[in-house]
């Protein structure tokens, strides 16, 4: 197997002669563990993060997913700032990762690196599903997530989609309704339909 081989060698090959040109051929630039592209409105970030306790025979790390949306981001609170609009571990959009990817002497290299490849291609195309800021609310508001709930207020009631945006109330409500914190979030919920909301 690889039992000569340091794993943390054997990752620095592997994003070197793998992980950068997959991105690269797309159009990404690398930082360090970094790529990065921005089209049009939409900017996209895909960070490999190393785990914190690795060893020479043993290294894992984990896949992120982030897209920053121009046009999503003049309704975002102050309090949200710097954070993505769309963020997920690769597990989350690619049903056959895993959510931390390990490096041990007794991996078969080839293998690895090829479903790696594929993972990291199958989550690039599912980012590229997101087409616009509609695309990125409509794949959290099922969730009823509270990530990206003031925005998508903002970005409904100044689109004309009431409609949508007292249903999505009601189901935030139903689920956290009962805690503390709901007394805060309703507040600002309030705030951002009486800024964007029809005076109709």
């Amino acid at each position: 197997m690889n039992e000569l081989l340091d794993m943390k060698e054997l990752f620095k090959q592997i994003i070197k002669q793998d992980v950068k040109p997959l991105f690269s051929a797309q159009g990404y630039r690398t930082k360090d563990l970094n790529f990065y592209k921005t089209e049009g409105q939409l900017s996209y970030k895909i960070n490999i993060q190393k785990f914190k306790y690795n060893t020479h025979k043993q290294l894992s790390f984990y896949v992120n997913y982030n897209l920053h949306s121009e046009e999503l981001a003049q309704y975002r609170p102050a309090s949200s700032l710097g954070l993505p609009h769309f963020y997920a571990r690769i597990n989350q959009i690619v049903p056959a990762a895993p959510e931390r990817y390990f490096l041990t002497p007794e991996v078969d290299v080839d293998k690895f690196t090829a479903d790696l490849l594929l993972h990291l291609d199958q989550g690039l195309q599912f980012m590229y599903t997101l087409t616009d800021a509609r695309a990125i609310i409509e794949y959290y508001m099922p969730r009823i997530a509270l990530h990206l709930s003031e925005e998508t207020f903002g970005y409904l009631l100044d689109t004309g989609d009431t409609e949508t945006a007292e249903q999505y109330l009601q189901q935030l409500q139903a689920k956290y309704g009962a805690e503390k914190r709901w007394g805060i979030l309703e507040k600002k919920y309030a705030a951002v339909w009486e800024k964007y909301g029809s005076s109709s």
